[in-house]
């Protein structure tokens, strides 16, 4: 992620386009299977070449979602690294489940 002096005037616009591409990606890449799977019909004549294309379309949205996983898990695994957001729960030591059990 850029800090906000680099991102200039158009960050906010290209930042939202990019996160809105995966569902544009999608659908374009099963519309691309559905139709190479028609023309692999059209041109051969088995019915069978149709959801040969489709199931191709179906796995190129899938390895898109994860490619947008990976990306995303790169980001927040950046984040866990930075000590603004270090997690300070596990540094408390004085703190002993059995003292609350004496008061009852």
């Amino acid at each position: 992620m850029a800090l906000p002096e680099e991102k200039g005037r158009m960050g906010k616009i290209v930042e939202g386009a990019d996160q809105l591409s995966l569902g544009i990606s999608i659908v374009v890449a099963i519309l691309f299977g559905i139709g190479i799977g028609i023309l692999l019909k059209n041109y051969f004549g088995h019915i069978w070449l149709l959801w040969l294309g489709v199931a191709w379309g179906i796995a190129a949205a899938v390895l898109n979602v994860r490619k947008a996983y990976l990306k995303q898990k790169a980001e927040l695994d950046k984040l866990a690294d930075d000590p603004k957001y270090k997690d300070y729960s596990k540094k408390q030591t004085n703190y002993d489940d059995d003292d609350e059990d004496d008061k009852y």
